[in-house]
């Protein structure tokens, strides 16, 4: 199903500039890194590490940032599992994180001042990319700075299968690690952009539901609003305190889905790094 009534907006896919290229850290597909010329000859580098999605809207993002980001987009096909396991090993994300910082040296060893140590580290992922972020933040996640996910943080229902509405329950087992980080987002330790549309999978927990459930057990409230958002995205809802934040914005068809992808330059500035 789509629908047409909103804008749907779309980054457009198009040249970058600044530094491109690709490392092979043994996965099924490398690792693409961009070095925006923002980002070049700074005594510190912030980056960004995207999981799923076109990765030329994550370089747009990381672009446009108000501290220009060295990024890195990982791509493992469909299904969180495919992003999960991988991360079974905890030496692949101090990888790809020393990827970015070799990615920034060679940008910037023509400069007379190359890019130095990192300095922040965001992640962001979007749909299926959730699940490469459930294995980090349990053996990295006092390493990551922000985190935002872009409708996109899933969980099975216990008994499988069955609904809220029909007595079943979120595995909140699965949550857990998101829910560490939103209590340091909440203390302002960190900072956390959780955002979900109303599309409901109906086989396992929507993004709705978790969010609603990351909402009540941080003894926090959803307010109802009525904003734009990017995109052409209808914000129906917001909840945060301190440097957390939840976002609930209409919408369930595949164009509403994709808006959340397309609205990571907007969603980025809301962690800006300090």
């Amino acid at each position: 199903m789509a629908e047409h009534i909103r804008g749907h907006e779309r980054v457009q896919e198009g040249t970058t500039g600044g530094f491109h290229t690709e490392v092979d850290l043994g996965l099924s597909r490398p690792v693409a890194l961009h070095v925006p010329d923002g980002a070049v000859g700074r005594d510190s580098i912030d980056v960004l590490v995207h999981f799923h999605g076109a990765g030329y809207v994550a370089k747009h993002a990381a672009a446009l940032a108000e501290l220009p980001m060295v990024v890195a987009v990982l791509n493992l096909g469909a299904g969180s599992s495919a992003y999960e396991r991988p991360f079974a090993d905890p030496a692949l994300f101090p990888g790809i994180l020393q990827a970015a910082a070799d990615a920034a040296g060679v940008a910037g060893a023509a400069t007379a001042a190359a890019p130095r140590p990192i300095r922040s580290v965001t992640i962001s992922s979007w749909s299926a990319g959730y699940g490469a972020v459930r294995a980090i933040l349990p053996v990295h996640g006092g390493r990551v700075d922000a985190l935002i996910l872009l409708d996109g943080l899933h969980t099975d229902y216990i008994p499988e299968g069955q609904l809220l509405y029909d007595g079943g329950q979120l595995n909140t087992a699965k949550l857990h690690p998101f829910f560490t980080m939103a209590k340091r987002a909440v203390a302002g330790d960190a900072c956390m952009v959780v955002t979900h549309s109303a599309v409901f999978p109906g086989t396992y927990a929507s993004t709705t539901e978790t969010a609603a459930w990351l909402v009540s057990d941080l003894g926090l409230t959803m307010t109802p609003v009525l904003e734009w958002g990017p995109a052409g995205m209808q914000g129906v809802g917001r909840a945060g305190h301190g440097k957390f934040q939840v976002l609930a914005f209409a919408g369930n068809t595949a164009p509403d889905h994709v808006d959340h992808l397309h609205g990571l330059p907007a969603f980025l500035g809301l962690c800006t790094p300090e």
